[in-house]
């Protein structure tokens, strides 16, 4: 047991929760199955244990592997799991993470897509490890079921993200949110760094979106203003003259 590294080919899911969608989702992938001496024999517990004895998993009950990993006080079972591939689907929506450089706001932004219908992300480096436990943990299970690849330019991922509408959310965007329509065909919702935004060229590969809001703030943060985007878009209704 070690603390999580980058350049490992295993990650952790800390957390009852997080561990039991990993048994759920991902028995094959599933390393070891750590439990502290704090752990209530409880209902969630006992369906680990019988996840973990139907797929032949180790359980380890070790107190010192928490204090490694920094687990937060309330983690008292983790699971430790193969990083595994679950390559995103390009017959559906996308949203597209450009440079991402916030481990926890990338979890939020997994659970949010997820729990809007959109299970599809790709991520344009260079950018964060989406594997890390940070990662995982704030997405509250969604890392487990949503779709993710790597692309090393928006190039890249546009050579395969064919025939679909681009909508670039920038700061200076052409068009407000709640004036975009959609057509038939599958869409890129693309979103910029935390710090920085998408550059300006992002204006040329496609439609350029801003959020409307008040300038008693400088912008919405990123988690928030993907929300907002992705609640608009998968309640639209596609305008069959822009097809």
């Amino acid at each position: 047991m070690q603390k999580y590294k980058k350049e490992f080919d295993y990650s952790y899911a800390l957390g009852t929760e997080l561990t039991l969608e990993l048994l759920l989702s991902h028995p094959k992938d599933t390393i070891g199955v750590y439990v502290h001496s704090k752990q209530k024999d409880n209902e969630i517990y006992q369906r680990i244990m019988a996840l973990c004895q139907k797929n032949r998993i180790e359980v380890i009950r070790s107190d010192k592997a928490f204090n490694i990993v920094n687990a937060k006080e309330n983690c008292y079972i983790m699971g430790v799991f193969r990083k595994f591939t679950n390559d995103i689907d390009f017959s559906r929506n996308h949203v597209v993470l450009v440079n991402p450089g916030n481990m926890g706001n990338a979890g939020t932004i997994l659970r949010t897509c997820v729990g809007f219908g959109i299970n599809d992300i790709a991520i344009i480096s260079p950018r964060i490890d989406i594997y890390d436990p940070k990662t995982v943990r704030a997405s509250m299970r969604a890392f487990f079921t949503v779709r993710f690849s790597y692309f090393s330019s928006f190039d890249e991922y546009l050579k395969k993200a064919v025939n679909r509408d681009i909508f670039c959310f920038m700061l200076d965007g052409k068009v407000n949110l709640q004036d975009v329509s959609i057509s038939d065909r599958n869409y890129s919702l693309v979103f910029g760094n935390e710090a920085t935004g998408l550059p300006a060229e992002y204006h040329e590969y496609g439609t350029s979106v801003f959020i409307e809001q008040l300038n008693t703030v400088d912008s919405l943060n990123l988690d928030n203003a993907v929300s907002i985007a992705v609640y608009q878009f998968v309640n639209m209704k596609p305008n069959r003259s822009r097809s």
